[in-house]
Order: structure tokens, then sequence, then C-alpha cells
């Protein structure tokens, strides 16, 4: 529940890989898709088949990013400011009494696609898939729901069409999300997810905010400090904690506020990032020109982007890959406090999901 998929390479097995210079490493999967109500859709792989222009993606940010008639860039909005919006609306839902409205689909249509999902999920997330079976049956097909989203909104921009994705193609893929939360399913995967948000208080702020940390690695190969990599972290993975904690709910004793529960729920998706972050700094220099780690700090340390790229390990990189180390850990810390809030039938399920890894 905190983060239990590990989006983006964290929790990944390994599967064929598709390099894309321009793009970070992710793992390349075609998930079997089927309309709902028998109409077809287009689809590449697991994604969706969206007319996309061959433009720049890095100058089509930034004309999005820039003021309209004049060349001043937008503030950065500050990391906690970013995950608080998110974690705020979440808590909002969680405590609103809702209407439930039924997704427009037979049972037997809904069942077949939920047993879609449980099958990528098995495939892909075999370690976490084991321990959601202790989980009552409803959570099951809730979190595969949330899974298989993620990992269709990560192959956007790694698939076989992901040279062609820019801002656009993902602000249509953000429109659809809209949709799927209005109820409005475009096949039957789709479905169910908008059954999940039909059924548990699942906030959509997290969903958006993933989206942004993909158009993240349309532009971004350098991060000046950690407040830069920390967004990115939680964008990319800390919201899944947000997304799948209200399905596996609060324990009633919980000696924890929600907030501090969801924030948990973020600090275990940044640790797994974080994690894998440090496992692959090499490869991802070498093969993707891609450094996610605080050059700043490279700095304090007495080391360049030069080093990275050589390969060169001394003392001043193993005292560098301590300090990082360190503060994976302190996220890893600030979960564990979490997953003891936990309904007691999930906890092992995450538990084992972050020792694992």
């Amino acid at each position: 529940a905190i983060n239990p998929v590990g989006v983006r390479r964290a929790f990944h097995a390994p599967l064929q890989k598709q390099h894309h210079p321009a793009h970070t490493r992710r793992l390349r999967m075609t998930l079997p898709t089927r309309a709902v109500g028998g109409k077809q859709p287009q689809t590449v792989g697991s994604q969706v088949a969206i007319n996309t222009p061959k433009t720049n993606p890095y100058e089509e940010f930034l004309q999005s990013q820039f003021q309209q008639g004049s060349l001043k860039r937008k503030e950065r909005e500050p990391t906690q400011d970013v995950m608080m919006r998110a974690i705020n609306e979440q808590i909002s839902l969680m405590n609103t009494n809702r209407e439930l409205t039924p997704i427009k689909l037979s049972p037997e249509q809904l069942e077949h696609a939920y047993k879609v999902a449980e099958e990528i999920t098995d495939e892909y997330a075999k370690t976490f898939s084991l321990g959601l079976r202790l989980m009552a049956e409803e959570k099951q097909k809730a979190v595969w729901a949330v899974y298989v989203w993620c990992r269709r909104t990560d192959e956007l921009v790694d698939g076989s069409i992901a040279t062609h994705i820019t801002p656009t193609t993902l602000n249509r893929w953000e429109e659809r999300l809209d949709q799927i939360f209005e109820g409005k399913a475009f096949d039957e995967l789709d479905a169910t997810l908008a059954d999940t948000a039909a059924k548990f208080p699942v906030a959509k702020q997290g969903f958006k905010d993933m989206i942004e940390g993909m158009r993240m690695d349309l532009y971004k190969a350098r991060y000046q400090n950690f407040e830069e990599l920390k967004e990115y972290c939680y964008r990319v993975a800390g919201t899944v904690g947000l997304m799948t904690t209200p399905i596996m709910g609060i324990a009633k004793d919980s000696k924890l506020s929600d907030q501090e529960v969801l924030n948990s729920a973020v600090s275990l998706g940044i640790a797994l990032q974080l994690t894998n972050i440090l496992r692959d700094v090499g490869e991802d220099a070498l093969t993707r020109n891609r450094i996610y780690l605080p050059l700043d700090e490279l700095e304090s340390f007495g080391l360049t982007e030069a080093d990275i790229f050589a390969g060169k390990v001394d003392d001043r990189w193993r005292e560098f890959m301590k300090f990082q180390i360190k503060r994976a850990r302190h996220y890893f810390e600030i979960a564990k406090q979490g997953i003891g809030s936990l309904d007691p039938s999930v906890r092992w399920a995450v538990w084992a999901a972050g020792r694992v890894y």
C-alpha cells in the first residue's frame, strides 16, 4: 500500500529492455486490452494510440512553461507543497461520505477486466502479488487496477511510441484519467480503475502528479539539488502510496493521524526510488546520459560528472554514497512507522515488498 508497486524500476521484473537515449530506462511490457462494450480501441502495446507530432519535447515543454506574452519562467512549486496538496485532497476524500456510482458494465465484463489486471500484476509484480492474497478480494482487485494504470502510464514514455511522445500526448492521457474518474472507461483496464475509484476513496491528484513525473522525464536529465530530485521521486513513486493507502485502509486503532500515515506512504515510494537510483548510477549515466544525483552534493564531496562517466570509485565516491544511502534509509524508517498503522490484513504485503526490495 505504501508504494507496493514500486513504479518506474522499483519492483519491476526483469523484462525485455527498450533503450531510448532521450528517456530514462524503463521496462517494456505489452498489456492485453479489450474494448468495453465490444468496440475495439486503437492500442499500441499497453498504450493508447494517439496521433503525436514529431516535435521536440523540450521545446514544447518550454512553450508550455513560459507565461503568455513574456519570457519569464513560472516559479517552481516547492516539493513539500506539491506533496501536501495531494495528501490533503486524499484526507478530505477519505473523510467524506460518498454515494457509489456503479460502472455501466455487466458483472461478467467487469470480472473479466479484473482478471486481466490480475494476470498482469501476477506476471510483473510477483512478490507483491503473492502478498496481496492475504487481503480481501475487493482490495486485491482495486490494487490490481492501480498497478496496471501505473504501468500503462509508465509505458507511454518508454514503449514502442516513446520517441513520439510529447507533453501534448501526456495531456491527452491526463484527460483520459479525468474521464475514468467520471466513470467513463475507454477499455476494460480503464474500467477496473473507474470501478475502483467508485468503490474506494481514491483521490485523483496522486495520479495527476505521476503524469507530471512523466513530463519531467521528457526534458530533465540533471538535478541540481535534492529538492529537485525529491520532487521527481515523489511524482514517479511516492504517489503510489497515495493511490493505494485508502484502498488498503488505516487501522481504527492507529496512533498516527491520516496525514502521518499518508506521509509514510509517500516516504516508502521515495525510499524505493532512491534505492533504485543508487543501484543504477553507472547505467543511467553511460547508456542514457542521465544523472539522478544532486549535483550540488556531488560537488561538496569533490566529485564531478566526469568522475561518474569514468566510473571512478575512490574514497570521495564511497563517502558520497554512504551519505546517499543514509538518506534512503531515513525514508525507509519513516515508512515503517506508517506500515504499523495500516489495516492488519495488509501489513505483511507491504512489509514484505519493502524488505525484498
